[in-house]
């Protein structure tokens, strides 16, 4: 096939050599180069390369002892913190698999998460404990493991933590399964490494797939270092040495494999943000005057719009990245305006991508803009455009289905061999390609252009919604008849899920009957996923066979200004 974007590469390489080993091979062999420099930051404390290689071998010992062994499926249901990069590569060590989901998901979220990967061991924070006790009522658990943020802490902010904030946490109870940190890691063993190839599994993220069902995408331990170096070589600048913002969660594939495993395989140093705050966030990077900082485009909606960073000085910025959903050409030129009225001397590049191969795959050159391009594929990703439902590659310019293979592309869907076989099809070729259920367009010097998604979904905030899953929910609902859920424009999220609703015959539309079924959706949906506004209707616009239109609705709501 042709790849015309090589003609436009500049000084970045065509092809890489990637590592055959594991995850954690790869960030112990930056621990051996560097072993003193930075690798985590996080709330004032510093861990060098040597401190975390000791950490991630002390980690590993601990999960040894509790009997975890090679492909074993253990979930970290955490946000940003040490922790979570300690057991992420001890448990790559052991060569069990590790399923990240999203700490703020609901109760039923969970057993759901728990289930479709079979994971009998938990880690997670105190905060989150009662939340777990209900959810241990279906699922039990084997192994339910309790860390809080002091347990990264030293000093003074280990006992201010204490006493302004984890005295609010609700009481542990004794129980046979619960393991506190500290325990955890004093009960721990000398361990047998596991042996390890790139193509093992390493890594459970969930994604909704082309029929935006949620799935447990099966990533291995090579998607994560090809994805490592690639990005690094698409930086255009070196990253040794240099530190990234890392405020994109690690149950994302955008903040695990871009903010953190790029980072630590290259001799960089990832500073952790558990909890995305505008405030804080901007207070981060004037105090820790970051090299690089990567985000979806709510962030960056929030920073243009807040005056904490109206006079910091941003010519610390190699590279600011977008991905996550798409930067509006308004948004790109306000952020690109913001970056050099502070300082910087660079411009904002966005890049596209799917949890399929991890996150990104291509990216805008440092140096070659297109308006509404997304840039150019990484080093050895080939992407092409198919026309709809075929391996047929469309002419330059011409609207298709997205298409892309390289050493990023997922192994499977866990326990959904269908599906997997319908996102991964063999091509004329030969080859096996991802289909992204994305639209857009190659123009002739290989530049992309997303167009919109095939697959229903709703990009809030940089997270997907999945409305199908949404009106399972509330067609649940005692009092409801039949729902329909989109997502309709948001000047900071960029899209809001509203949902509206029939209720049953007899049921009277109130603001009780709005609230009731509100409280309902937040136990069995994650607060970010759940309706931010509610409308009652006698009953909904279908198709000719009967389905609910949801795109006449959608299209109710396009006119809503932005």
């Amino acid at each position: 096939m042709k790849r015309p974007w090589l003609e436009h590469y500049g000084t970045v390489p065509h092809h890489l050599t990637y590592p055959q080993g594991s995850m954690s091979d790869a960030v112990f062999s930056a621990a051996e180069k560097t072993p003193e420099q930075q690798a985590l930051a996080f709330m004032g404390q510093s861990v060098s390369y040597r401190q975390l290689a000791e950490e991630i071998h002390r980690t590993a010992r601990s999960f040894w002892a509790l009997g975890i062994r090679k492909g074993d499926r253990v979930t970290l249901c955490m946000p940003n913190v040490p922790q979570t990069v300690y057991c992420l590569y001890a448990l790559n060590e052991l060569g069990a698999v590790v399923s990240l989901i999203h700490p703020l998901s609901a109760e039923k979220e969970i057993v759901f998460y728990l289930s479709e990967v079979e994971s009998t061991t938990l880690v997670t924070l105190h905060q989150f404990y009662d939340k777990l006790i209900q959810v241990q009522k279906e699922y039990p658990l084997k192994h339910l493991i309790i860390t809080d943020i002091d347990d990264a802490l030293g000093g003074i902010k280990k006992w201010g933590y204490r006493l302004a904030v984890k005295s609010k946490f609700p009481k542990l109870q004794s129980a046979e399964n619960l393991t506190l940190w500290k325990q955890f890691l004093a009960d721990g063993t000398p361990y047998q490494k596991a042996p390890a190839t790139a193509d093992d599994g390493a890594v459970i993220l969930f994604s909704g797939g082309t029929t935006g069902t949620s799935k447990g995408v099966l990533l291995s331990n090579g998607n994560f270092n090809a994805l490592a170096l690639q990005t690094a070589a698409m930086a255009a600048r070196p990253i040794a040495g240099q530190r990234i913002l890392a405020a994109m969660p690690m149950f994302h594939g955008f903040g695990l494999g871009v903010c953190v495993h790029t980072a630590l395989v290259n001799s960089a140093g990832s500073i952790l943000v558990p909890r995305f705050n505008v405030k804080e966030y901007a207070n981060l990077i004037k105090k820790e005057r970051p090299n690089y900082i990567a985000g979806v485009p709510t962030l960056y909606e929030a920073l243009t719009r807040t005056d904490y960073l109206d006079h910091a000085d941003l010519s610390c910025l190699l590279g600011v990245f977008s991905g996550g959903d798409s930067l509006s050409v308004e948004l790109k030129r306000k952020m690109d305006q913001f970056l050099a009225d502070r300082g910087a001397l660079v411009r904002i590049r966005e890049g596209y991508g799917t949890t399929e191969c991890v996150t990104a795959s291509c990216l805008t050159p440092d140096q070659e803009e297109r308006e509404g391009s997304i840039g150019l594929p990484y080093p050895d990703m080939d992407y092409m455009i198919c026309r709809v439902g075929t391996t047929e590659e469309v002419p330059y310019g011409e609207e298709g289905e997205i298409c892309l293979k390289g050493p990023t592309v997922m192994l499977e869907y866990l326990g959904h061999p269908e599906e997997t076989a319908d996102a991964l099809q063999i091509h004329p070729d030969g080859e096996r390609w991802l289909h992204t259920g994305d639209l857009g367009v190659m123009d002739a010097d290989g530049f992309i252009y997303f167009r919109q998604r095939l697959k229903r979904i709703i990009v809030t905030s940089g997270y997907n919604v999945y409305p199908s899953q949404i009106e399972n929910v509330l067609d649940g609902h005692p009092k409801v008849q039949l729902s329909c859920v989109i997502g309709v424009p948001d000047p900071y999220r960029m899209h809001r899920v509203k949902a509206y609703i029939v209720p049953k015959k007899g049921v009277e539309p109130t603001d009780a009957l709005r609230e009731e079924i509100l409280a309902y959706c937040s136990t069995y949906i994650a607060k970010y996923a759940c309706p931010r506004e509610l409308e009652f209707r006698e009953d909904l616009p279908k198709t000719l066979v009967g389905k609910v239109a949801y795109k006449k609705l959608e299209e109710e709501n396009s006119c809503e200004k932005v």
